[in-house]
């Protein structure tokens, strides 16, 4: 690690009027520092380096810039760095003045930063409020749903950054907005194919969207028509009968036989869950049981492999087909559970999920055995005819 001598020899390099070449080198230096935990924990202490670094987004050479963004992805992909690039070298302004620019090269970068930053609620309420007062939530969303919006960058992680944002009320309140139509222009990219960041973020946003049960009926109905976004993607090409295809949604009637399901099994979670959200209120539940999910997840369950993705549907299947809570508890969201029966609940989460490790550990390494069956036989018919 370098000593404070060093480090302060490393900062007086990194100004403008530095020679591109030795400013090079010095970023290099601390990008290698950065990719370690050890060297972020010790460039946490430096504060001063930071804000250099930080400044130097805005060099005349691309290549220091990239090196300086590469720098702040490292950094703020460790937790413990949040609050010092937040509030001591103050990176928020920067990256929100550059982001909004449509001609920025390394927006996506920024995205990136954004992202890691407000993955902890803490760090996420601060740069919350930055946004409303320098940026506003609205802007946000119009690039994203504005793919055109920078033809430089992607901005696909401004799904995981909204996603992040609205594990705040206030964020959900937003886009929960029945005047700004916010969840509406997102619906669509949960099948937005040319990135599995952008679908899985929008999906993060539905998901925490539907943690406030109160919004349960407007999502469920014509006015948002949330289910066929959620199902479509879980749903495949095996042939249903007439009564079932009836009962469905209309745009899960009569799948083609080349439907393919999401092939992310982090975005069939989300996606499960979403649906297990509406099911905790008495219309969520009413309403799924109406429009025939059952025949969706069905299917699902049949083609499933991953252990986890196929937890969450079971529990989705049975509340499904159980009977109906007792009076005073339909809504599973209010139930006040005792704290001896909370505790034993906690237990029994902790042994499926122990119970779930060890079923996904016994089903790679059948993958893995029935991998190296494949390649001895191949090796074996090539000596056959060699």
């Amino acid at each position: 690690m370098l000593s404070d001598q060093e480090a302060a020899e490393l900062l007086s390099f990194l100004s403008a009027d530095t020679r591109t070449d030795v400013k090079g080198q010095v970023t290099q230096c601390i990008l290698g520092l950065s990719a370690h935990s050890d060297g972020c924990r010790y460039l946490r202490s430096k504060p001063d380096l930071l804000a250099a670094l930080v400044a130097l987004t805005s060099d005349q050479s691309v290549a220091i810039v990239k090196d300086c963004y590469h720098i702040l992805i490292n950094l703020s992909a460790d937790e413990t760095l949040h609050q010092v690039l937040v509030t001591d070298v103050k990176v928020l302004s920067v990256l929100l003045k550059n982001l909004l620019n449509p001609e920025y090269l390394f927006s996506d970068q920024i995205c990136t930063i954004l992202s890691n930053l407000t993955r902890h609620e803490k760090t996420c309420r601060t740069i919350f409020k930055v946004l409303q007062d320098e940026v506003c939530l609205s802007q946000l969303v119009d690039m994203f749903c504005m793919e055109s919006y920078n033809k430089k960058a992607a901005l696909h992680y401004l799904g995981p950054l909204l996603s992040n944002l609205t594990q705040l009320p206030e964020a959900r309140s937003y886009v929960m907005d029945r005047d700004r139509c916010v969840v509406q222009r997102l619906l669509p990219y949960t099948q937005f194919q040319a990135s599995t960041v952008r679908r899985g973020g929008v999906v993060g946003v539905l998901r925490n969207c539907c943690f406030d049960y109160v919004h349960h009926e407007w999502l469920l109905s014509d006015d948002v028509d949330i289910l066929p976004f959620l199902l479509l993607p879980l749903a495949g090409p095996e042939e249903l009968t007439d009564e079932e295809n009836e009962g469905l949604p209309v745009d899960l009637q009569y799948l083609p036989e080349d439907k393919k399901r999401e092939d992310d099994p982090d975005i069939r979670k989300m996606l499960l869950e979403t649906l297990l959200l509406l099911t905790a209120t008495k219309f969520g539940r009413q309403t799924l049981k109406q429009k025939n999910v059952y025949s969706i997840l069905r299917e699902f369950h049949h083609w499933e492999k991953d252990v986890y993705v196929t937890a969450v549907c079971e529990k989705l299947i049975q509340v499904l087909i159980g009977d109906e809570p007792e009076q005073g508890m339909e809504n599973l969201m209010e139930v006040k559970i005792p704290e001896d029966v909370e505790e034993k609940l906690k237990e029994a989460d902790a042994k499926e999920q122990e119970e779930l490790e060890r079923e996904d550990k016994r089903s790679s390494q059948v993958e893995k055995r029935s991998q190296e069956e494949v390649e001895r036989e191949h090796e074996r018919s090539q000596d056959e005819e060699g």
